[in-house]
């Protein structure tokens, strides 16, 4: 799973040392932006600010002593489901089996008290597991568990119903937490976790019902996956994977090294708003190979500007973007709250360029070039029909590919100043493109084919927005830079009704 931006040839060492001058980039390191202030916008500050716990174990609850270790995990066991337990102030520690995780009964409740930490001591894998239905966590600080490379350590095995809620989840490895059908995540702090804040993500069945509100989500990916395993696609604030019908709002998501959000692969349904996006290195959204969403009224500021200058340096042309939408679009026949993805009343404000449209003309059903392995998409249930020489003619030629299409970025307001970028070229591009089609040799996708429909016949549509600064924008192929006037004209038409202002700023 997750990107493969395209096979463009990458320039020759003096074009690349030429675009690095042009882009004004130094290092990598001095690109990152200096760690995030508290936004001026009232939102999920709950990573300085925790609400606190009872400080008295509620009327029949089960009181926890951190002077014992394993108590949590022993009395978990002895107790019926549906039970409250307490935990009283101080750390809390499991047997020293990395094994030795809490495993809820359905309907449990696990309330910390002001001060209450459970943890692994770099020793457990997992801090809560099991399938137990409908187990609430609140006001619990979680910290310092292993969990494997994308694995979780609270709600280890995505049971459904979990609500988790003023917790703070922190520097583990791993993803901090999982997540299962219905399970709601608010008023929370995922911080510094190895990989995730959250990996939403479910083994053998998609996600339903997903809720994450009003949490602060910042410095994850800690162990830098991305590097360690380069194209896994497995790193971010929260990776979602088939999760149907999900709301994300509220939240402040900064300055976690790769994307903010990424949902990858046949999700739907998403409604994304209210948030605050900022100083992530890599994008602050990625929506790919999924279907029908809303993004609306989010703050996206400073963002990827680690990795649109690391894209820069290399002198790759590709238009990285801080909101980037890869293979998806809206599906009328797969139902959601919504038949399109729609992107409008956003702020994005001194980002390493906007919004790119893309779809690899080579991703596809049973191609080699599919990076989500094995998947294929929502409109075709047997991926072996996806095959020469059906593939080649209706309805599979449009159904074995994910496509992007039916996206409308409308009322937005988009603004540059290069001077607070430190870039002069590069990182200031609005896009809507595919690569030419070339693999496999099968492929009924070669050529421009895909180039031409994402350009000019998917109803993809940029309209009554607002541009300050200097703003360039491609279409159909990296080649082809456009100024406003010709974005707006034959045979592009993009931005009619919108309002260009050329200097740098606003």
């Amino acid at each position: 799973m997750g990107i493969k931006w395209r096979r463009w040839a990458l320039p020759a060492a003096p074009l690349a040392l030429a675009l690095l001058a042009a882009t004004g980039c130094e290092s990598t390191q001095a690109a990152r932006p200096e760690p995030t202030a508290a936004p001026t916008a009232s939102v999920a500050r709950v990573c300085a600010e925790p609400a606190a716990g009872p400080a008295k174990a509620p009327a029949g609850a089960v009181t926890v002593d951190p002077a014992v270790a394993g108590d949590l995990a022993a009395k978990t066991r002895k107790s019926p489901p549906n039970t409250t337990f307490w935990l009283r102030p101080g750390t809390h520690r499991l047997q020293p089996d990395r094994y030795a995780q809490v495993v809820p009964k359905e309907g449990n409740r696990y309330l910390g008290a002001p001060g209450a930490v459970l943890d692994g001591r770099k020793t457990n894998q997992y801090a809560f597991g099991g399938s137990a239905r409908d187990v609430t966590i609140r006001h619990l600080t979680v910290q310092g568990f292993v969990a494997p490379h994308d694995e979780g350590v609270v709600n280890h095995d995505s049971a459904d119903g979990w609500v988790i809620e003023h917790a703070t989840i922190q520097h583990n490895s791993g993803a901090g937490l999982m997540a299962g059908a219905r399970q709601q995540v608010r008023a929370s702090c995922l911080r510094g976790n190895g990989q995730y804040g959250m990996n939403a993500y479910k083994g053998g069945g998609g996600i339903t019902g997903l809720v994450v509100e009003g949490n602060e989500i910042t410095g994850n990916n800690r162990d830098d996956w991305e590097r360690r395993r380069p194209g896994c696609g497995c790193t971010g604030g929260v990776k979602f994977w088939a999760v149907d019908g999900a709301d994300v709002r509220g939240n402040w998501v900064h300055d976690n090294r790769g994307a903010g959000l990424w949902a990858d692969t046949n999700n739907n349904d998403f409604r994304i708003e209210g948030n605050v996006l900022e100083a992530n290195d890599g994008a602050a959204l990625i929506y790919e190979t999924s279907y029908n969403a809303v993004v609306r009224k989010n703050t996206i500021r400073r963002n990827n500007w680690v990795e649109g200058r690391r894209y820069a340096d290399r002198g790759d042309s590709f238009p990285l973007a801080t909101v980037y939408v890869s293979e998806s679009g809206g599906e009328p026949r797969i139902r959601a709250r919504t038949d399109r993805i729609e992107i409008y009343g956003n702020t994005l404000e001194n980002n390493w360029s906007g919004i790119t449209l893309w779809e690899n003309a080579d991703r596809f059903c049973n191609s080699p070039a599919n990076t989500s392995s094995g998947e294929c998409t929502l409109l075709v249930k047997d991926t072996d029909r996806c095959a020469r020489p059906a593939i080649a003619t209706a309805p599979l030629y449009a159904d074995c590919r994910w496509k992007t299409q039916r996206v409308d970025i409308h009322d937005n307001r988009f603004v540059l100043d290069k001077s607070v970028v430190g870039c002069t070229a590069l990182c200031d591009r609005m896009a809507v493109l595919a690569n030419y089609g070339t693999y496999p040799d099968w492929s009924p996708y070669q050529g421009e084919r895909v180039a031409e429909a994402i350009t000019g016949e998917q109803h993809n549509r940029w309209y009554d927005n607002v541009y300050l600064g200097a703003w360039t924008f491609v279409a159909h192929d990296p080649s082809r830079t456009l100024d406003s006037g010709q974005w707006q004209g034959m045979p592009y038409r993009q931005d009619e009704g919108s309002t260009f202002r050329a200097r740098d700023g606003g």
